[in-house]
């Protein structure tokens, strides 16, 4: 049983919901996967090809959530809007491992930053709060990762997540075999849709065969 709490400054800013993912087969193809994220590329194309990812319905809580912590989203973009821009740009999803591959898909499908992490390197208690003064870490594919200000997830050991770029102390690779699903969503945010997004994550790790069994979702704080 997992658990992650709110500090009390986050409380008025942000809203959590999360799930465990168990049994995880990272390393093995996913076809199933595959198909799906490459007609959600088509869609997004279809659909918003020519507009900003800022005028695209639904994209506006990933950058509440970021203007609620004094972050500019048009400087610093929620990784759900920067994967978008990649597909409108011409490019596809990142193609990675299964597991990470679905969160990049969740992201583009209900546009709100995702967190995945490998419960195995994770040294609980969890709480998400704000970086301290002079706060980084190391981010996957950059040497630094500033948090000062800034809403993240820590565990015992420091930092270990927001909701821009992940650490590298905390990533899954071909030899996770449990993960965290941390969604991360502005204050407001209706609790039912939110559980439903994590919801519809966790059925397709399922279907694809990512995992054998996940939790129910959980959100923080709860009303």
């Amino acid at each position: 049983m997992i658990d992650i709490d709110l500090s009390r400054e986050c409380r008025s800013m942000a809203r959590i919901c999360f799930f465990t993912l168990a049994g995880c087969r990272v390393a093995e193809p996913c076809p199933p996967l595959e198909s799906w994220m490459t007609e959600r590329e088509e869609e997004i194309r279809n659909r918003w090809g020519g507009l900003t990812p800022g005028s695209i319905p639904g994209m506006k809580a990933a950058r509440d959530l970021y203007r609620a912590t004094g972050i500019e989203p048009t400087r610093t973009r929620p990784s759900s809007e920067a994967l978008v821009r990649r597909i409108l740009k011409g490019g596809g999803l990142p193609r990675i491992n299964p597991a990470v591959d679905l969160c990049n898909l969740s992201a583009v499908t209900y546009f709100l930053s995702i967190g995945l992490y490998d419960l195995g390197k994770i040294h609980p208690p969890i709480e998400l709060g704000l970086g301290r003064e002079g706060e980084h870490y190391q981010g996957l594919g950059k040497p630094r990762v500033n948090l000062e200000s800034r809403l993240c997830s820590r565990d015992r050991e420091g930092p270990f997540g927001n909701p821009t770029s992940d650490s590298l102390r905390t990533s899954v690779d071909e030899g996770s075999d449990s993960l965290l699903w941390l969604i991360y969503a502005p204050a407001y945010f209706d609790e039912e849709t939110l559980a439903a997004h994590a919801r519809w994550s966790a059925d397709r790790a399922l279907a694809a065969g990512i995992c054998r069994e996940t939790s129910a979702p959980e959100i923080r704080p709860a009303s």
